[in-house]
């Protein structure tokens, strides 16, 4: 009996002393988790230009757009590429809302060495888009390499919708200062210009002008759709733009 007693003495002993030591050991360390960093944005700042696909008869024009430039010259462009800016029929007199003013015009200008002219919805060389609006020069850009994209005009600050592509610097470096660039076209386009400059001409006008089917536009990867087609040039008796 004595001997069963100290058993369970021991026992207990035992169990409460394990208990004990349980209780006054700490709990182990934990290592902390580092910190969850977000990764930096791999999107780079947008600082394309925007571009310009005239279509035309003979072949494609790709030009890159000056906004910085001639940001009054890109959005008239632009807006009368996309049909987004109203303008008036020179021949009709018609309101025009929500019609692309280029599509269906023609290159009704066009002189070998120097530049090919187009843009004019009469397609005389006299029409405009029903309003005028100012120069916009800068003496960082001018006409100091084929393939300048600049605004014809009647003189200072009469510009509309009819423009020019330029063949050679020789020929167009005067103009420097005079008339509105906003935007340059590709070493393909530049041949392309000649080629046209070079078709069979009444004097500076083509026998079988070369007609613009459609501008597209291309704004940081959207680009326009195709609209309806404008009317088609007929004659004017306004003083023509060069």
């Amino acid at each position: 009996m004595r001997t069963l007693m100290h058993t369970l003495v021991l026992i207990i002993s035992t169990s409460l002393l394990g208990a004990a030591q349980a209780a006054s050991t700490p709990p182990p360390a934990t290592t902390p988790k580092p910190p969850v960093r977000k990764p930096a944005s791999s999107s780079p700042a947008v600082t394309a230009e925007p571009t310009a696909i005239i279509h035309t008869t003979a072949g494609d024009l790709h030009c890159t757009l000056f906004p910085k430039v001639a940001p009054i010259g890109v959005d008239n462009f632009i807006g009368l590429a996309t049909g987004t800016k109203d303008w008036t029929n020179p021949v009709s007199h018609a309101k025009k809302h929500g019609v692309p003013l280029y599509d269906g015009t023609i290159f009704h200008r066009v002189i070998a060495e120097f530049m090919i002219q187009g843009g004019d919805p009469a397609g005389t060389g006299a029409g405009d888009p029903g309003y005028k609006f100012k120069n916009e020069t800068s003496p960082t850009v001018t006409f100091d390499r084929p393939g300048r994209l600049a605004y014809a005009n009647s003189g200072p600050d009469t510009n509309g919708s009819q423009f020019f592509i330029t063949e050679d610097v020789a020929h167009s470096k005067h103009l420097s200062g005079g008339y509105t660039i906003f935007g340059q076209c590709d070493d393909a386009a530049v041949e392309l210009v000649k080629k046209i400059a070079r078709m069979a001409t009444d004097g500076e006008r083509p026998l079988r002008p070369v007609k613009i089917t459609h501008v597209e536009i291309h704004r940081v990867g959207v680009s326009t759709t195709r609209p309806a087609a404008a009317p088609k040039p007929s004659a004017a008796v306004k003083k023509p733009m060069y």
